[in-house]
């Protein structure tokens, strides 16, 4: 019988759910991963809200059988006292401040406008249509105040490649699925790069 690991409830086209892959594989951390549909309601069986009540993933499972969801938690966890945080005090509070951005100013616009744009069925699109010009306007909007920090920063928090980073990578790389056009972001574009460069990257298709 094979050792004991991690197991990552997730869903393969989900930006929250790379995250949480990218971290693993630039750690060497193995997991297992076990996939939910899209469109199927499987996050939302009595078996699957045991674990998370949220129903959503990623949610992480520990070989004790302890669970831990939401992305940014998953990531913050797995990666202390590694290279992907840093060792000052002061950056790491620049760090989280960078993912809590990312989840308030960033993904429920950029991610969002992905999800109905690219995923969604046509007709559920329709009945949305009306919020895209806001997604697209507060996700440029979120777009551009990474654009003023990278102007002056190769990273988001410290001199070195941080969980911010990859937090901020997960959904902003492909977010010309959801209609933004990342060349008017050249700043990015150039961080998505070095981000992309880094040892152990891991491209959003492959699994783990």
């Amino acid at each position: 019988m094979g050792a004991a690991m991690m197991i990552l409830h997730q869903m393969q086209m989900s930006g929250n759910c790379y995250k949480v892959r990218l971290v693993a594989r630039r750690l060497g951390l193995p997991m297992r991963l076990k996939e939910y549909g899209l469109m199927d309601g499987s996050t939302r069986t009595p078996a699957f809200l045991k674990l998370n009540p949220n129903g959503r993933v990623p949610l992480l499972e520990f070989e004790d059988g302890r669970l831990l969801p939401e992305s940014g938690a998953i990531i913050f966890h797995m990666s202390e006292g590694s290279r992907l945080q840093p060792d000052n005090a002061w950056d790491r509070a620049q760090m989280l401040q960078w993912m809590f951005f990312e989840q308030y100013s960033h993904e429920p616009y950029i991610a969002v406008a992905r999800f109905w744009l690219r995923y969604a069925k046509p007709q559920e699109l329709e009945k949305r249509r009306h919020l895209v010009p806001e997604w697209h306007a507060k996700g440029k909007a979120a777009l551009s105040v990474m654009e003023s920090h990278l102007n002056a920063h190769d990273w988001f928090a410290g001199r070195a490649c941080s969980i911010a980073d990859i937090a901020l990578y997960g959904y902003t790389h492909c977010a010309g699925e959801g209609g933004f056009e990342l060349l008017d972001f050249p700043a990015v574009s150039a961080w998505l790069a070095r981000v992309a460069a880094q040892p152990g990257h891991l491209p959003l298709g492959e699994g783990w």
